[in-house]
């Protein structure tokens, strides 16, 4: 049996099949599909015409607009009906026809999206991906399988996102970008293939990061991509400098984590 509470407002034209949990003041409208096995937490309304499937949960708050997939199975070719799942956070927003895929037993099992996230037009998330909180995808930006993307990151309109790459915190993707290396936290890229192109000083103004101490991760983001070494081998040897700054001790170590992929560089996109 489902469980509906009382103050869901559901249409008669929609259907919630037996085992959804609905929570208090859900609103689902015309023509939505809840499965079985969704969870929808309080506040949370689905416009019309949307699905929501598999083992998914929907954090309080988010909405929903017609013709998005939430949940679906992953469209990975080894996808064999494992039981996986998706969890979205809270007051996040999925606009007309994004989809986001459930994990894979091989990458996880779940896909996961953080709060206060913006999905715009036909954005997608693949399987297995994880996203922080307070990110933006903007219209038909496509993540592959297995993508990570940290904190108030933004990805332009019509970016591609290469299976296991990451991107860190407050990164900017510029419109039609291809990604297919690793974006450092504050890093700007843009172009096909994606050029790493400086820091991303607006984002970083709106954020309450000072001048003074944007001025010290300039100063540090050329040494690693303009020192003689590579910039896996400059970023560590400049470690001691930067103690006293969070900011660059997050590049670093961005840097210096194990990964699938290459970095991204100013130079022929990758280092």
């Amino acid at each position: 049996m489902s469980q509906i509470a009382a103050s869901a407002v559901i249409h008669p034209m929609a259907v919630i099949e037996d085992g959804a949990v609905i929570g208090e003041n859900v609103r689902i409208g015309p023509f939505c599909h809840v499965g079985p096995r969704v969870t929808l937490g309080a506040n949370v309304e689905l416009v019309s015409n949307a699905v929501v499937t598999g083992l998914t949960e929907i954090g309080q708050g988010s909405r929903i607009y017609p013709m998005a997939v939430i949940g679906g199975v992953s469209q990975s070719l080894h996808e064999a009906g494992e039981d996986s799942r998706l969890v979205v956070g809270e007051n996040c927003t999925m606009r007309e026809g994004v989809t986001m895929n459930s994990g894979t037993t091989g990458g996880g099992g779940i896909t996961s999206v953080g709060n206060n996230c913006h999905f715009l037009t036909n954005s997608h998330v693949a399987h297995d991906c994880i996203l922080g909180n307070d990110i933006i995808l903007s219209n038909n930006v496509m993540l592959a399988g297995h993508v990570r993307v940290e904190d108030r990151a933004i990805l332009s309109g019509g970016c591609a996102v290469h299976q296991f790459t990451r991107i860190g915190r407050q990164a900017f993707i510029g419109g039609l970008s291809a990604v297919a290396y690793d974006v450092i936290p504050y890093g700007i890229l843009n172009g096909n293939p994606g050029v790493l192109g400086g820091l991303n000083v607006v984002g970083m103004t709106r954020a309450g990061i000072e001048r003074s101490v944007i001025h010290i991760v300039r100063r540090a983001y050329k040494q690693i991509f303009e020192g003689e070494g590579s910039a896996r081998k400059n970023a560590e040897a400049i470690r001691g400098e930067y103690l006293e700054c969070p900011q660059v001790i997050e590049i670093l170590d961005f840097i210096a984590a194990e990964s699938d992929r290459a970095l991204s560089s100013p130079f022929r996109g990758k280092s």
